[in-house]
């Protein structure tokens, strides 16, 4: 394993959101998380890579949802 292990109040503020927001998307299982007993931890590079897809999907959205310029 590379790479540092996150507290949920680190990935909120990397991310700029409450950290119980981290919390719940973590329960929820829609962010990468590491559970060791009853803490939840978060691989910097999981979280990379996590916030890379989000802006891939959003870029990928943005372009389908744009009239074309042919039409």
């Amino acid at each position: 394993m590379t790479g540092a292990l996150l507290t949920a109040d680190q990935v909120a503020r990397l991310l700029g959101v409450p950290t119980s927001w981290v919390y719940e998307q973590s329960r929820r299982g829609l962010i990468p998380t590491v559970t060791l007993g009853r803490y939840r931890r978060y691989r910097s590079e999981a979280i990379d890579e996590w916030i890379e897809e989000r802006e891939a999907r959003a870029s990928a959205r943005k372009a389908r949802d744009q009239p074309s310029a042919a039409g």
